[in-house]
């Protein structure tokens, strides 16, 4: 989703780290309430929050957060701008990403196996307002926010962790702590002095020197693989391609004019039986999308109905929209698949198209 309307303007801000993005995950909300409790009603910066949370489950953390503190808080609205001194909180089900002047809600992959994440807010936020940025990781598990943390660090951002022996579960400041060279490991309730410090102190002060983004250079060889391989030029290479048979990686072997894809367990393929194949995939994947919407809707609708015999019609009203959302949706990819071309002439197309480019030689 991207944003619209005409372009933002950003609010006053000071001369210092007045972007604040925080990430937490288990454990998270306590040590939030106590961060956030320490922060001054004239607080000169904004401060953006993704907390894990299930995509079912209706938030009351800026609820939570607004009584705990002197700042306001709300659920991000896609496309509002950033004001200072309020909290925006990531809502459920929607990676959270800070852009010059706005903020953006995006339904966009998961990471780290949630949605929202931490690392595309502390990402965007880095690449948006650059040394502008200080990035906080609390309580959770695993290793969300360290890659986010990297990259603010890359742009000349501060890293704030929290202690991970007051911490809840402590994976989460473990790790950043191991992978980045942060600037503050403190406890929560002590985290909130840190910030106002930062975003008081002019950043030209600490000199920081930018790093290279490692998330940036990812995004860079992904891109450059994908041209190369559009463009033929990954000869006896690893591909992006995966084997319709195993699943595993396919590496592309050119043996003069023939050109063949062959995985690590010995399935080989022609291009044009890959092509086949990867036609049936395509079309196998879209079915099942349209099998799996039609199930959520029709379940979507059962419920709806068990709603209005309870006596509760404006809740399966909103209910009965989110069946009907589904089905338009199935709609739309049935439609997608009836109107795509027979995958076995498409295949006999391009190579009939190759040999006339090639004199009716191989291609």
């Amino acid at each position: 989703m991207e944003a619209t309307g005409p372009p933002r303007t950003e609010s006053p801000v000071s001369n210092g780290r007045d972007i604040v993005v925080v990430g937490a995950s288990a454990g998270g909300i306590q040590a939030l309430l106590a961060m956030v409790h320490g922060l001054p009603a004239d607080f000169p910066g904004a401060v953006f929050v993704v907390v894990h949370t299930s995509p079912q489950a209706p938030s009351v953390l800026p609820h939570l957060l607004a009584r705990a503190g002197q700042l306001p808080a709300k659920h991000a609205e896609h496309g509002e701008p950033i004001v200072a001194g309020r909290i925006y909180v990531a809502p459920p089900d929607q990676h959270l990403l800070v852009r010059p002047g706005y903020v953006e809600l995006r339904h966009g992959p998961r990471e780290n196996h949630s949605r929202p994440a931490v690392d595309p807010l502390f990402r965007s936020a880095s690449r948006a307002y650059g040394p502008r940025v200080t990035g906080v990781v609390l309580s959770g598990a695993l290793g969300d926010g360290s890659a986010g943390l990297l990259s603010i660090k890359a742009r000349g951002g501060i890293a704030i962790v929290q202690d991970p022996s007051e911490a809840i579960v402590e994976g989460m400041p473990r790790s950043a702590l191991r992978l980045v060279d942060v600037d503050c490991t403190l406890p929560a309730a002590k985290i909130a002095p840190a910030l106002v410090h930062f975003a008081n102190e002019p950043i030209s002060a600490r000199g920081d020197a930018a790093m290279s983004d490692p998330d940036e250079q990812a995004e860079e060889t992904i891109r450059t693989d994908i041209a190369e391989q559009a463009d033929d030029r990954r000869h006896n290479e690893l591909t992006l391609f995966t084997c319709p048979d195993c699943g595993g990686s396919m590496w592309q072997v050119d043996e003069g004019p023939l050109l063949r894809f062959r995985c690590h367990v010995g399935h080989a393929f022609g291009p044009e039986a890959l092509l086949n194949l990867k036609s049936d995939e395509l079309e196998a994947a879209l079915w099942t999308c349209v099998r799996l919407l039609t199930e959520k809707a029709t379940l979507t609708r059962q419920l709806a109905t068990r709603t209005t015999m309870s006596g509760n019609g404006r809740r399966a009203k909103r209910v009965e929209e989110q069946a009907e959302l589904d089905e338009q949706h199935a709609r739309v990819i049935r439609e997608l698949l009836e109107s795509m071309p027979n995958p076995v002439g498409q295949a006999t197309a391009v190579t009939m198209a190759l040999e006339e480019g090639n004199g009716g030689g191989h291609p």
